[in-house]
């Protein structure tokens, strides 16, 4: 089985592929979300494992673009807490660095550390690809913001540890795939989509009402530009529900109120869909 993730051997996405399909599985090292859904769509990889959401930093917006133009399925969720830790080349002291290296998302969620310091931050592609670089050219002039496992595995030496604004810093992670076949029916309990709105006044308000009379909880709507048509926008939304036939008639009725209703996925908790496959 083959299975994306963004970043390299190492990362948090590493480590989310590790966790829910140990190690049996090929990983495809993407180092952007783009090369990632190419791999997918293209039938290379079986899955492709991307963040989407982080609970400092908020939504990676460009990844719901990703998902809806590759028509790709969300066939279930996984979060994780991510701890991030600052590491340098073994004998390398903190005054001894004038740059801190990581992916943006981890700057953004270690914005407070950060702020209190003088070196000049340096986004790159991916938080382990760093460790990876500092070790391979021995860089003594920069620090890394990743994860333990990519201290452990690349011999890295961590000087500050926990450095993320929040403790409880936790990412939202999407199992994607070319179908959704691959689905675990058991247990749905959620639901990704797409809709846009129509051109009736207060729709955006009906739909709400429709989600909630049905039983629906919504846990994101997130509005994204129409780039082909100026200032106007479709939303990207998570609801949760506890009887699927309710959450169908639902999306029906919300058909009515749109000018279209696009349903990325119907999904659970994708570790324990996999191991209920497994049995």
């Amino acid at each position: 089985m083959k299975v994306a993730i963004q970043g390299i051997r190492g990362s948090y996405h590493h480590k989310v592929a590790l966790e829910l399909f140990d190690d049996q599985i090929d990983i495809i090292e993407c180092l952007s979300f783009d090369e990632l859904v190419d791999s997918t769509s293209m039938g290379l990889s079986d899955y492709g494992i991307m963040a989407i959401e982080n609970s400092i930093a908020g939504s990676i917006i460009p990844n719901y673009s990703l998902i809806d133009d590759n028509g790709l399925s969300i066939i279930g969720e996984y979060y994780i807490n991510i701890h991030h830790n600052l590491m340098v080349y073994p004998g390398v002291s903190f005054n001894d660095i004038t740059n801190i290296a990581s992916h943006p998302m981890a700057l953004l969620q270690c914005k407070d550390f950060l702020k209190k310091t003088d070196k000049i931050l340096v986004e790159d592609k991916d938080t382990a690809h760093v460790a990876k670089r500092i070790m391979d050219e021995k860089v003594f002039d920069t620090a890394a913001i990743a994860g333990i496992e990519a201290a452990k595995m690349y011999g890295l030496e961590i000087i500050e540890t926990n450095i993320q604004t929040i403790k409880d810093n936790e990412t939202r992670f999407v199992v994607v795939s070319k179908s959704a076949d691959n689905a675990i029916t058991k247990e749905l309990n959620k639901a990704s989509l797409k809709f846009v709105l129509s051109h009736k006044n207060g729709s955006l308000a009906n739909i709400l009402n429709i989600l909630a009379n049905y039983g629906l909880n919504l846990t994101k709507i997130q509005s994204i530009p129409i780039i082909e048509t100026p200032w106007k926008y479709s939303f990207f939304v998570d609801t949760t529900f506890s009887d699927y036939n309710k959450y169908k008639k639902a999306i029906d009725d919300v058909s009515l109120e749109s000018e279209l209703v696009k349903e990325f996925g119907v999904y659970s908790n994708f570790k324990s869909q996999w191991e209920q496959q497994e049995d």
